[in-house]
């Protein structure tokens, strides 16, 4: 059977994200639907790239081209779209394989690899329930826990197949393995004076510290901080758990309220109402970086828009969030709003090279996240924002022949040459729009309303 979040017995806070985020509100009056929706239906490049990311997908599940490992951040941005394509056994296994990998305190791996190809540079982990798999952890980063949760919500609702929560591995149903990961965090990345989770110092979404030459690894040197992008994404998880357990049940209630501070204190302590943005780093000690640094002016893209598909933002912060991406796309000269931050960190600030102003996650044009914004904006009924901003996302894919990683400051491709993660979220979007497009033909014309 089909799980579905019920509202029952939600706390307030909970529910009106959980509303913000199911509606489907219309477009401004302005926007003349039918004609829009007749737009969308005959774009040839909305098939063509959506045809594209499938044909990828059909041959795998590693993150992309320049990695062996299938990664859970990466995989649960192109699950949904895998059970359309792929055996949905293969589909599952591979999401077991993550259980199999499991610490004892819950905690979860970024990704795995056959152990005949694991690559020396990382610190792999051997598990007994996977002796021919070795996974291994970029531990400054807080969002590998969450992404599974994410993950495994999004294949039971494509697949319904329910039975995969009551299998067992080392004799814990996979369930209570879910909640086993979500109380790793609670342990040993929770701040208690902050209500949040923490991790080290990156960019947005990103995974490399600014104290190491590589910088993913959790160290003495670390500055540990808070930011929007693993919370938002927290926020996500818990809305997928509670799902997942059955909305009225007494072990749901726990989340539910978790994610009701959760989102109270994300508005408190991460909100900067003053320049209406997310601040970047609620700093736990100390900041890494020079005192006379404005941080604060730095504006996430990525973790805003996750922080939108968790019912962060309401309509008029999405409208001014995507007029301040639009802002920073044009100031920098990108090709997208999958910009990722905007100003960059200066030269110097990081110490891997590929941190250096316009480069990697440092002002890298990624439509991995830019494509979740095309998203937000659909939930939001911001349709004709979403398809405008898509159109340069579906111009590099045809004109550069495939689905690269990210983008530099001139558009052009740099990275994975097949990178699954934004395939996938393409092509969601894409299923997203032709799917609002087609209600909007075959429901009655409503009358106009101002707004």
């Amino acid at each position: 059977m089909r799980i579905t979040l019920l509202a029952g017995g939600l706390g307030l806070a909970v529910l009106a994200g959980l509303l913000l985020e199911a509606q489907d509100p219309p477009s401004p009056a302005s926007v003349d639907r039918p004609a829009l929706a007749r737009q969308i239906l005959a774009d040839p490049d909305l098939p063509d790239v959506l045809e594209r990311a499938r044909a990828l997908l059909r041959t795998g599940f590693n993150a992309g081209s320049g990695y062996r490992e299938v990664w859970i951040r990466d995989y649960a941005t192109f699950i949904e779209l895998s059970c359309d394509v792929c055996d949905p056994a293969e589909v599952r296994d591979n999401l077991l394989m993550f259980f199999r990998l499991q610490d004892e305190d819950g905690n979860i791996i970024d990704g795995f690899v056959p152990r005949a190809q694991a690559n020396v540079a990382y610190k792999y982990r051997k598990k007994p329930a996977a002796p021919d798999f070795w996974g291994h952890k970029n531990t400054v980063e807080t969002d590998q826990e969450t992404s599974l949760v994410q993950a495994v919500a999004t294949y039971v609702r494509k697949t319904g197949d329910a039975d995969i929560l009551r299998v067992r591995i080392d004799g814990r149903p996979v369930l209570e393995r879910l909640e086993n990961a979500m109380e790793f965090l609670r342990a040993h990345r929770w701040d208690d004076a902050h209500g949040l989770l923490w991790g080290a110092t990156t960019v947005d979404w990103g995974d490399v510290q600014p104290e190491h030459e590589w910088g993913v690894e959790l160290d003495a040197d670390s500055h540990l901080a808070i930011d929007i992008y693993d919370n938002a994404m927290l926020l996500l998880a818990l809305r997928d758990l509670v799902s997942l357990l059955g909305a009225e049940t007494p072990r749901a209630r726990r989340w539910q309220d978790l994610a009701a501070e959760v989102r109270q204190n994300v508005r408190r302590h991460l909100w900067d109402e003053t320049r209406r943005q997310f601040r970047p780093h609620v700093y736990l000690d100390a900041s890494p970086f020079p005192a006379d640094f404005d941080e604060a002016a730095i504006y996430y893209h990525g973790g805003t828009a996750v922080a939108i598909q968790a019912g962060l933002l309401s309509r008029s912060e999405v409208r001014q969030a995507l007029e301040r991406m639009r802002a920073n796309v044009r100031a920098a000269g990108a090709g997208s709003i999958g910009l990722t931050v905007y100003p960059p960190y200066p030269a110097g600030f990081f110490k891997n090279p590929s941190m250096r102003p316009y480069g990697y996650q440092n002002g890298g044009d990624w439509t991995w996240f830019g494509g979740r914004m095309i998203q937000a904006l659909i939930e939001q009924g911001l349709v004709a924002e979403a398809y405008a901003e898509l159109q340069p996302m579906l111009r590099r894919v045809i004109d550069n022949q495939g689905f690269y990683e990210w983008y530099d400051v001139y558009n052009q491709p740099r990275g994975s040459g097949t990178f699954r993660g934004e395939a996938g979220v393409l092509g969601k979007a894409i299923g997203m729009l032709r799917d609002w497009a087609q209600r909007q033909l075959e429901e009655p014309a409503a009358p106009a309303t101002a707004r």
